[in-house]
């Protein structure tokens, strides 16, 4: 090989290793921070007990391949008053739905019907490592779902720390959520890093995944309510009152004191009762009204 021919061949074995390396870290990023499982939290799993099964199938436009999703339903009493409002949850790292139950099961208390959804490679989901854009996919086949499923009823959106991610940034892309509930979630991967031990090294450059949630917020085109716990010691909670101040009017903050990053659910339960009536409506939430 002569000198001409061997120097692009050599720039393109170094480009090959830069861009082996790249998709090395990514993946290194998406399993550190999603942490996917089929496993739920400690004893979580019997709660879920009772929930009606859903499947949603869909082909994903970033894959080409045929996803299935698996999700829990658990429908609110007939026998609660209000306009029966519709709420996707969207949970969390580590834990498939299962653990999410309890949570689940406060949140019907309040009047919704719940889809809670395991993204790909939760629970019985299909069996892939996921993504910022892929559980934002997965996200939005539930979402649809739901449109086809309840097309009168007022649907929300709702999602827990990881979860709150994707909901911003599904809540970015529609237009027909009646409101979004963030609870201990934050404004971005990057600031969650900075709060860590070693958040003063500069590594806010290689983060693929960046769920920058600050900067989607704004366009999100209805009322948001964000839920923090006092206690929270993973997602501080200056992360999410910034996050607060990045959403546009109407909206409200919600700051629960005692509420740890797993508790705040139960611990601010009439902070909730009181909340959804006053900023999403009271039609919707008779019955919080009348019991708050």
């Amino acid at each position: 090989m002569t000198r001409k021919l061997w120097r692009p061949a050599l720039a393109a074995l170094a480009l090959g290793a830069v861009l082996a390396g790249c998709a090395a870290l990514n993946e290194r990023q998406r399993a550190w921070i999603f942490q996917p499982s089929d496993r739920a939290w400690g004893h979580s799993a019997g709660m879920a007990e009772g929930m009606q099964a859903q499947w949603i199938d869909y082909t994903s436009h970033i894959t080409g391949q045929p996803v299935r999703l698996h999700a829990l339903w658990h429908a609110a009493d007939p026998q609660t008053p209000g306009c029966g409002p519709v709420l996707l949850y969207l949970h969390g790292a580590r834990w498939d739905v299962r653990g999410s139950a309890s949570r689940i099961r406060r949140m019907q208390a309040l009047g919704f019907s719940v889809l809670a959804i395991d993204y790909r490679g939760f629970g019985q989901t299909s069996r892939e490592l996921p993504s910022e854009a892929m559980a934002v996919e997965d996200a939005r086949a539930a979402w649809d779902w739901l449109a086809r499923q309840h097309p009168q009823a007022p649907r929300f959106i709702f999602g827990h720390s990881l979860g709150g991610g994707i909901a911003v940034a599904l809540a970015e892309q529609v237009q027909d959520q009646r409101g979004l509930i963030l609870e201990g979630t934050f404004t971005s991967i990057r600031d969650v890093a900075g709060t860590m031990k070693w958040g003063w090294l500069p590594v806010g450059p290689l983060i693929t995944q960046r769920f920058d949630s600050a900067r989607r917020i704004g366009r999100v085109g209805s009322p948001v309510l964000v839920v923090h716990g006092a206690e929270d010691r993973l997602i501080q909670p200056e992360l999410g009152r910034r996050l607060f101040d990045a959403a546009a009017e109407p909206k409200a903050f919600v700051l629960v004191e005692g509420g740890s990053h797993h508790s705040t659910n139960a611990v601010g339960q009439e902070q909730y009762r009181a909340a959804l009536p006053r900023l999403f409506g009271a039609q919707c939430f008779a019955a919080t009204v009348a019991t708050s």
